[in-house]
């Protein structure tokens, strides 16, 4: 399939935020200078760019880990730290970004031009000065950074176009594309000539309608035979499906059987066997075609569509096609856009989020919560530590231990740090 890559699986991370400082005001003949020490920086936003100038994903398959800046911590004189620089990602425009773990859509860009904010970054944390209370002047503390998490995103490009052309290999789809279009894409006479979608325009009323070839299907498709999986997804998208089958049968096959080969196809992948279709029968200039006639018309008023019979050869029997995609398309709904997902709020994380467990004697307590608060100590100042005991008991980590069994001298762990349990 050459260069062009229209599915992968990259990682992308926001900034984290910078940690706050714990200084304090140093002026000649100033004894005591109150805490001065500015915020941490936010981290940077991870943002996707719908590049019009792009067209596969093959960069991805060459770099498939970003991560935004950090944000820097905070110094003396109440300087806060410099937010991280954002990161932009370009994507070709008709990308869906859904997250791996969940399945989530988190971003269909299908609007050239558009960004979107993909990853916030973590907040920056608070100097010490805003720890400063009547009764502690002087706190020896500060807030650190919030830290973000790596993020697993599935990238599809599904190209977007009104009509989309299906049928076997072979049958003529990348001929009359070049004929109703001026698109010129590879035409040859062997199975799978296109291994990409081609687009093309039509001016047709005053309106331009987007038409794509996309390569050939086969049975067992929707089970990834053939270029099955790697191209139905580009059918999602259109509204209308052009059909095309070899009326003339030159390949030995049935173009009766060959249309409801492929229909069962579509029907088994997601929602593309209720597209409304338009049948083309290509090669009506070659022997045999003549008796296929009257079963194809047979065929389309079962299924209560169109048919129109063309050759691609001959440049024959495309304007009355062509106007009646026009009309179809007159009443039809928009363009697919696959909705997003509700997003979480942002990447922020609380006190609450600890779990505790038994290590033998010692009861040990994890999660970002606790590490958080861990992180806000200085285990040399008698006020910090104060705050470290109130704090544990404000967000239910001491009622917590005392279920989980622990009782006075006990020892508990948070990280690499071991203290008593004292009641």
């Amino acid at each position: 399939m050459g260069n062009y890559v229209d599915r992968v699986t990259i990682t992308a991370k926001a900034g984290n935020g910078g940690n706050g400082s714990a200084s304090f005001h140093r002026e000649k003949f100033v004894i005591n200078g109150g805490p001065d020490g500015g915020d941490g920086g936010h981290g940077g936003d991870v943002l996707f760019y719908a590049d019009p100038n792009m067209h596969t994903l093959l960069d991805f398959r060459f770099k498939s880990k970003y991560t935004a800046e950090n944000g820097e911590d905070g110094s003396a004189n109440r300087c806060a730290g410099k937010r991280g620089e954002d990161l932009t990602i370009k994507v070709p425009v008709g990308t869906v970004v859904r997250d791996k773990d969940t399945g989530r859509v988190v971003a269909d860009m299908d609007q050239a031009g558009e960004t979107r904010r993909i990853l916030k970054g973590g907040r920056g944390g608070w100097g010490n000065h805003h720890f400063a209370t009547p009764t502690r002047q002087a706190p020896n503390f500060a807030k650190p950074g919030i830290r973000t998490e790596v993020h697993t995103f599935i990238l599809e490009l599904k190209t977007i176009a009104d009509v989309g052309l299906i049928g076997y290999p072979n049958v003529g789809k990348s001929s009359i594309l070049s004929v109703v279009t001026s698109a010129k894409p590879k035409i040859g006479n062997y199975h799978f000539t296109t291994l990409t979608p081609n687009l093309g325009i039509i001016r047709r009323y005053g309106k331009d309608i987007v038409l794509a070839d996309i390569p050939g299907l086969i049975e067992g498709a929707a089970d990834g035979a053939g270029l099955g999986h790697d191209f139905l997804r580009h059918v999602e998208r259109t509204r209308l499906l052009l059909h095309v089958v070899d009326v003339s049968g030159s390949e030995g096959r049935d173009p009766a059987d060959d249309f409801n080969q492929i229909n069962s196809e579509l029907s088994r992948y997601g929602h593309l066997g209720e597209l409304p279709q338009i049948l083309v029968c290509n090669k009506t200039d070659l022997p045999g075609s003549e008796e296929n006639r009257e079963r194809m018309k047979a065929l389309a008023e079962e299924n209560g569509i169109p048919i129109f019979f063309v050759s691609a050869a001959s440049h024959q029997g495309f304007d009355p096609l062509l106007d009646e995609v026009a009309r179809e398309l007159e009443d039809l709904p928009p363009i697919l856009h696959f909705q997003e997902e509700e997003e979480p709020e942002d990447e922020t994380h609380s006190y609450d989020e600890y779990a505790i467990e038994k290590d033998g004697p010692v009861y040990v307590v994890t999660g970002y919560g606790a590490e958080l608060i861990l992180e806000s100590v200085n285990f040399d100042d008698l006020e910090s530590l104060n705050w470290f005991h109130r704090t544990l008991k404000r967000v239910g980590i001491i009622d917590a231990l005392r279920e989980a069994g622990a009782g006075e001298g006990d020892t508990i762990r948070i990280g690499e740090m071991e203290f008593d349990f004292i009641e």
